[in-house]
């Protein structure tokens, strides 16, 4: 075989052989052990760093053993004699460095950031790394060569070295979270595996844990304001309701449910659309809604009639607000019941015309002042009041305006008096 098929050979195999000047710079190389000319330079350079640079003038020898990487490799330098300032030798792999797969794997554990430990079964540590002494606020040198006992309170201990033998006992790994405390005193928590492993002649006990006393303390905290939020929803006496985006009931206090006329578990998942009765400002809910949903707006004040289950009707003041923001849209939205009107049959419609008058008989107005302001006749507001009072069941213009206010037409907190349903304070209707 040539030299051109030989080299073809050794590429497939775990041999690296090179060509090197004077001061060992790699001219050329092959084999199938490194990939590239850099790494069998720097195989050359870490060889010759541990040993003479002309091994053979100085041992008699032209072959020894060289670890690299992790490897072990059979090295036969020089082969042959010099020519033109230049030498050959050739690396054969022979095997792994068992010593120095450990070395890493433990620079690797030591380093990282699950807390790691091995005790023996009497509960001695063997090796903890950095994250497991920092649990107690100290360092491994503090921790390793300890008992149990002597870095765990007494309970802790106790419960340390139970889990341990448990762990000997079922000869498998064994998942759980622990509380543990620090040297100050104060709490944490860890989840992860415990499980046994071989160290020279005994079997001991190792364990990864994640630090999760953030986590922990985090859903202490959201389980708290839920109860507090539940709590504040149950006894403030107000209606409320947290519904969906899609407009689905999701929570509501039980003053919702009596305003409904419903049990609070059949109020829950029903959809929101099924309570309201039809109104002229309905599309101007929804165009509210929308934009909730859309976040162009975080709060909304505004008016709707309620039906309950027994079909009666009131009007009600809701605050709308926004929770639970997501990439483009709200999650949800929490909406309470301010003011509501007494709880009535469904009236006929009132119109426009007649809204503005109850306004103005609120305000004080007579007969032929309501006229002059709406450039009606007098007899037209005549007319008016008698089919309001047959409308609203109100025999007299005082029981007229009261029935105008209970039923929820005329705002209760405004003055001059006007609709609930007005777009602004200088409005009427």
């Amino acid at each position: 075989m040539d030299e051109t098929g030989l080299k073809s050979l050794l590429q497939h195999l775990p041999v690296s052989w090179w060509e090197a000047d004077r001061e060992l710079r790699v001219i050329d190389s092959g084999g199938g052990a490194f990939e590239d000319l850099r790494t069998a330079q720097r195989f050359l350079d870490t060889v010759f760093r541990k040993r003479s640079p002309a091994p053979a003038a100085r041992t008699g020898k032209s072959q020894w053993q060289a670890h690299f990487d992790g490897r072990i490799f059979d090295v036969n330098w020089p082969l042959g004699p010099s020519r033109q300032d230049r030498t050959r030798g050739m690396a054969v792999e022979v095997g792994s460095d068992a010593a120095v797969a450990p070395r890493r794997y433990d620079a690797f554990a030591d380093l990282a950031p699950a807390a790691a430990f091995i005790r023996n079964a009497n509960g001695r540590y063997l090796w903890a790394n950095h994250a497991y002494a920092h649990l107690y606020g100290t360092t491994p040198e503090q921790v390793i060569g300890k008992y149990v006992r002597e870095v765990d309170a007494p309970a802790d201990a106790a419960q340390v070295l139970a889990l341990d033998q448990d762990v000997l006992a079922r000869g498998k790994p064994v998942r759980h979270t622990l509380t543990y405390h620090r040297a100050d005193g104060t709490s944490g928590h860890a989840a992860g595996h415990r499980f046994p492993v071989r160290e020279g002649a005994e079997t001991c006990v190792a364990g990864i844990y994640v630090d999760i006393s953030d986590y922990t303390r985090a859903l202490h905290q959201r389980r708290e304001a839920e109860e507090s939020l539940c709590a504040l929803r149950d006894h403030s006496g107000l209606p409320c309701a947290l519904i969906s985006a899609g407009g689905t009931i999701r929570q509501a206090s039980a003053a919702a449910a009596e305003m409904l006329g419903t049990r609070l578990s059949d109020l829950v998942g029903r959809r929101a659309h099924t309570l309201l009765a039809p109104d002229p400002e309905l599309p101007a809910l929804e165009r509210n809604w929308r934009a909730l949903i859309a976040r162009r707006n975080r709060r909304i004040q505004t008016s709707a009639v309620l039906v309950d289950d027994h079909g009666r009707q009131r009007r009600a003041r809701l605050h709308l607000t926004t929770v639970g923001r997501g990439p483009s849209r709200a999650a949800s939205v929490w909406a309470v019941v301010t003011h509501q009107s007494l709880v009535h049959e469904a009236p006929a419609p009132l119109t426009a015309t007649q809204v503005r008058i109850l306004s103005l008989l609120a305000a004080g107005r007579s007969n032929g002042e309501i006229a002059a302001s709406l450039h009606l006749s007098r007899q037209t507001v005549d007319y008016h009041l008698s089919r309001l009072r047959d409308l609203l069941s109100a025999p007299t213009r005082c029981a007229l305006i009261a029935r105008a206010y209970v039923l929820g037409i005329l705002a209760p907190d405004t003055w001059p008096p006007r609709s609930v349903t007005a777009g602004h304070p200088g409005s009427a209707t």
